[in-house]
């Protein structure tokens, strides 16, 4: 018996890193997954974004757990890809319980210097993206009126302030006010919602070639060997980042009734990088 026999769950950014961890968490736990990613090149992001190759393998990941699941691609900054993958699934597995928004994007520059492309992808995609997915989920959890969670990915940049991540704090900034209106807005409905405030993962958007240079900007060619002391000094515990893996156990528990009653909360995994950032 899994913490999550009977539920279904959406997750956005689902075709590697956190989300595949996450959907394929949810699945060890019972849930059938609803699967959704761009999988395709955003102009100003400044590494390689997901591809339908990659979602095909967390397919592969759920239906191991002997869970259903339904893929699509879609762009989170467009509600009606997004409403199109979810009636698709909700079809074909019955109903939504959990929404799971984690699609996000990172580019980086000095706040007056970022372009506003740049400005608005991160912010269309880290913010609009997830209202977007929380307005397709929440009908759609509320037509069986048994409540349901939603869980929105921020950061420690929505707790902290970052030099060279002016659009990605504000719009991870943003995702605590949405949370704590739709906290209050949801919970006579038994709708619980919180954010998740993940410091360094171990993913593709930390381990790439732009990242080790943001990270060592006076080296030349760096490496992921190089940035590991530098991304150590961000937290008390003796790690440079954590695994996507920590990310989706702490989920699939905000997500199951252990958590029953709590909503609102902003919970950092993060080996600590808040406490001194």
């Amino acid at each position: 018996m899994g913490k999550l026999d009977g539920k279904v769950a959406l997750i956005t950014g689902a075709a590697r890193g956190q989300g595949r961890a996450e959907a394929v968490r949810l699945a060890e736990e019972g849930a059938d997954i609803v699967a959704v990613d761009i999988c395709a090149q955003i102009a100003t992001v400044p590494f390689a974004l997901a591809t339908e190759e990659d979602l095909e393998e967390t397919v592969r990941r759920v239906e191991a757990t002997g869970r259903r699941i339904v893929a699509a691609t879609a762009d989170t900054r467009r509600i009606d890809q997004l409403h199109a993958a979810l009636e698709r699934g909700v079809t074909a597995l019955g109903r939504l319980d959990i929404a799971v928004a984690n699609a996000g994007i990172s580019s980086w520059a000095p706040a007056v210097e970022i372009t506003e492309e740049q400005w608005d992808d991160v912010l269309e995609t880290n913010l609009k993206g997830v209202w977007n997915t929380c307005k397709v989920a929440v009908p759609e959890i509320r037509r069986h009126g048994e409540g349901g969670a939603l869980v929105l990915t921020s950061s420690v940049a929505g707790l902290h302030g970052y030099a060279n991540l002016a659009a990605y704090t504000s719009a991870k900034h943003g995702l605590v006010g949405l949370m704590r209106v739709l906290g209050m807005e949801l919970g006579p409905e038994k709708i619980r919602v919180n954010t998740i405030h993940p410091g360094t993962v171990n993913t593709p958007m930390l381990l790439n070639d732009a990242v080790y240079e943001l990270f060592c900007p006076d080296m030349e060619k760096p490496t992921e060997a190089d940035i590991r002391e530098v991304a150590a000094g961000l937290n008390p515990m003796p790690t440079p980042w954590v695994e996507a893996s920590d990310v989706a156990n702490a989920v699939a528990f905000l997500v199951s009734d252990d958590a029953r009653f709590i909503t609102g909360a902003t919970l950092p995994i993060d080996a600590g990088e808040n406490l001194i950032n």
